[in-house]
């Protein structure tokens, strides 16, 4: 058998399509576990495999998609060799050994930490087992799919990676927008993916081919890995207490054909696609040209949700510096003190003010930098969409950062010394990242350009052999103090020319280094950053919340035609104030109350306050800020006035996709984290409960993602919710519903298999509680989907159930 990691990209290869609906023509009940047939009904298994294997299918997967120890248990191995077993028998038995057989994962149902309680080791943990198990049996590869969350994705792929030396490949769900369920994009998805060094990555399930179309378009213009494209035939739908999908096989080769000719790699299919569907399409595609991978050289830095690029003709980056203890006394006592609410503060402000990426920087001799490190990260990745920059000399720091980091970070720094190196490339090389290449080494910092560059060309070098893109090394050409040598300025611009064009690297200053010990500082920078820009700078660490040094900014890049119509220019100083007008006392006529200025202090003045800290998803400072608005004004007041107020923010910002799930779940914690303030204020009062709801995932699905997203926020939006939990029996939920006099029961839903399960729900409640509501949603739910089952209402998302729900409560 050929090595599949050589095949990936330099030719078709086509993988499997659907399980679920192949099955359940064999007799799958609606609610068993496909993965129990391994054992229960090997047969119909082996049907299946032997199906995709003589339709043409190169990659065929083990029946593995929901193995895991939280559903199975002890009967993991079990499940998983089983399934494999099975697998290399049917291979045998169609004479199909060119072909490859995948452990199939999915996703564990939960989200992590901090929007969920799985914590990243926990959910390296379950994936890990089931890879060990997976290599034990025999398997060939690792396809991680169906993944709607980076940071779960992220854990998947290490314990893919630390438990085997398989080929990994990764599909996520994307919705129509390019974006995954917890906010992250194709960018961010591929920066993430790309780093941590999987062999392929691509989208599947969700969407028809047609309506993937746009996605697959930015996955192919964002990769220099092979892509993978695995659609479902259309939509499901309802017949005859089965799901079923209504894109035939001619129809499902017709839409893939315009895929194909993308310069996608490998193609298949997803929920719905019968070995029909596979056949016709290998049969169609393998005919046509194929398009090899084409590396990228952009530079990328992303988060869980948002990704930069840095360079290509774009305007300079702004890397915020204020998360920093040096020269700075109050960040030095918030490090000391355990105080996270300012260093987040000191984030958020940074965002507000203009910043693209924050570095963060917590190294103080007295306490754990490791330990605090990582919390910051957390902490400050649970709040903004903003990139980190990872800033360290402790390489215990820079490891438990990097582990749990929630995409690509950018990483300050390594330099030319070769002990240096040894210890910060490999951990670059293994958990990805943007790293910052300081032009110094043992015999410290060249005083000379050529010095530097001679520097810089060692560190790409070593990047070479530990295999890190040349497009992730960005050059410090490194600032010193103009006030003890007055040609260091020239030496660093020269630098910054010089890895620009000869080098064709991007760089970063520290820009307000040249400054130190003069006077009129921000005059100094703010002009050594418009000569740095001129010069090639592709990123400078600054301080956002210096006007000067953004005004420099904004204006360089407009005139350097890097700000397309200026846009970036005209927003930030739309309002901007003549300097004799404001010498003249005129600011305050002239700026009206638009006044930029006036905004950035309102801005900063109003962080303390209990509508900002829920609006930001601060827990703790939402609690502290009820406590403060409550001896002020009675209870009532601060719900209706900040609290409400500030989640309608929030969720119309959800609803018109300028806010995700990740800052929609922390906002709601943060008003969880006011309301139980409040709440003991009014120990005694009678508190007011908007209406009582049942909440549940049917019959045989243990995916409690959506539920548990839609009770935080019905919860905060006051309602009273009865979690019954998951893989709930039609009868327990129709009892409750009775016994409760509930108005409203809302049913969760993620494997097709499930449906007819939520359709039983729905009948029973019809005639045991014929006044009671259903709202329905889950991944596999359409508006279509849920009229053909006869629920009263379909939410897409967690705002739409409240929405719903203030409608037949009346509210």
């Amino acid at each position: 058998m050929r090595n599949l990691t050589d095949r990936l990209g330099s030719e078709w290869l086509f993988c499997d399509g659907g399980a679920g609906t192949f099955l359940q023509d064999k007799g799958l009940a609606g609610g068993v576990l496909p993965e129990t047939w391994n054992i229960d009904n090997p047969d119909a298994i082996t049907d299946l495999y032997r199906s995709y294997f003589q339709a043409g299918a190169d990659i065929v997967n083990a029946n593995t998609f929901g193995a895991n120890v939280l559903k199975f248990g002890d009967d993991l191995e079990k499940i998983i060799k089983a399934g494999v077993d099975l697998a290399v028998k049917a291979r045998l038995d169609t004479g199909r050994c060119d072909a490859y057989i995948a452990l199939d994962m999915g996703s564990t149902g939960k989200l992590l930490e901090p929007m969920g309680d799985l914590s990243f080791d926990e959910a390296y943990d379950i994936f890990a087992r089931s890879v060990r198990a997976g290599v034990d049996a025999g398997v060939d590869l690792i396809l991680i799919e169906t993944m709607s969350d980076l940071y779960e994705t992220k854990a998947a792929v290490l314990a893919a990676k630390e438990n085997s030396d398989l080929p990994v490949i990764v599909t996520c769900v994307y919705d129509t927008e390019g974006r995954m369920l917890t906010g992250g994009t194709v960018e961010a998805a591929v920066a993430l993916l790309e780093g941590l060094g999987v062999d392929a990555l691509g989208i599947n399930c969700s969407l028809a081919p047609v309506d993937m179309y746009p996605v697959v378009e930015r996955l192919v213009a964002a990769s220099s890995l092979p892509v993978v494209v695995n659609p479902n035939a259309g939509l499901p739908v309802v017949e005859n207490g089965k799901t079923v999908f209504t894109v035939g096989p001619e129809e499902f080769v017709e839409q893939m054909i315009s895929i194909a000719k993308l310069g996608v790699n490998v193609v298949g299919g997803c929920c719905g696609t019968t070995p029909a569907h596979i056949k016709l399409l290998k049969d169609t595609v393998s005919k046509m040209p194929f398009i090899p991978v084409a590396a990228k050289n952009d530079c990328v830095v992303s988060s869980g949700a948002a990704s930069v690029t840095i360079g290509g003709g774009r305007g300079t980056v702004v890397i915020g510096e204020r998360i920093n203890p040096t020269g700075k006394k109050r960040f030095k006592e918030a490090l000391r003190e355990n105080d996270i609410d300012y260093i987040v503060g000191e984030g958020i402000r940074q965002e507000d003010q203009g910043a693209d990426i924050l570095d963060v920087n917590v190294g103080l001799p007295e306490i754990d930098e490791p330990a605090m490190m990582e919390r910051v990260v957390k902490e400050l990745q649970s709040v903004t969409n903003l990139p980190l920059q990872i800033d360290t000399t402790d390489i215990k720091a820079l490891e438990r950062a990097l582990r749990i980091y929630n995409g690509k970070p950018m990483i300050n720094s390594v330099n030319g010394k070769t002990e240096n190196i040894e210890q910060v490339m490999p951990l670059v090389a293994k958990y990805g990242g943007v790293l910052v290449g300081l032009c110094l080494d043992e015999d410290g910092i060249p005083t000379t350009s050529d010095g530097r560059i001679k520097v810089a060309n060692k560190i790409l070098k070593a990047a070479d052999k530990y295999g890190i893109p040349r497009k992730d090394i960005v050059i410090d050409g490194l600032c010193m103090t103009i006030s003890s040598d007055t040609s260091s300025a020239v030496t660093t611009l020269e630098t910054v020319r010089r890895a620009t064009e000869e080098l064709h690297c991007n760089t970063v200053l520290g820009v307000s280094n040249i400054s130190f010990g003069l006077p009129a500082r921000e005059i100094v920078n703010s002009n050594f950053l418009t000569m740095a820009i001129l010069s090639g700078l592709s990123s400078a660490i600054i301080n956002p919340g210096c006007e000067p040094m953004m005004q420099a900014l904004t204006s360089s890049n407009a005139l350097l035609d890097r700000d397309p119509q200026c846009m970036k220019f005209i927003n930030r100083n739309g309002n901007y104030i003549p300097y004799a007008k404001l010498v003249a006392g005129e600011a305050q006529a002239a700026a009206g109350s638009t006044d930029t200025a006036a905004n950035t202090q309102q801005t900063q003045g109003a962080k303390d306050s209990l509508f900002e800290c829920v609006k930001r998803g601060l827990k703790d400072g939402s609690a502290k800020a009820a406590k403060e608005a409550l001896a002020t004004r009675d209870s009532l007041t601060v719900i209706n006035e900040e609290l409400i107020p500030a989640l309608d923010v929030v969720g119309k910002g959800f609803e018109a996709g300028t806010v995700f799930l990740p800052q929609l779940l922390m906002s709601a914690d943060a008003a969880k984290a006011a309301f139980d303030v409040i709440k003991a204020s009014m120990a005694g009062e009678n508190q007011e409960i908007k209406g009582r709801i049942i909440l549940a995932t049917v019959k045989g699905d243990i995916h409690d993602i959506g539920k548990n997203i839609v009770k935080v926020m019905l919860e905060n939006y006051g309602y009273e919710v009865i979690d019954l939990g998951k893989d709930v029996p039609p009868e327990v939920i129709v009892a409750k519903a009775v016994e409760e006099d509930i108005k409203l029961v809302g049913l969760s839903a993620l494997m097709t298999t499930t449906v007819v399960n939520m359709e039983e729900t729905i009948k029973q409640l019809k005639v045991a509680k014929p006044d009671c509501k259903t709202v329905v949603g889950g991944a596999v739910l359409t508006q279509e989907y849920a009229d053909m089952i006869g629920a009263d209402h379909y939410a897409k998302d967690a705002m739409a159930t409240v929405r719903y729900a203030d409608e037949v409560f009346g509210q």
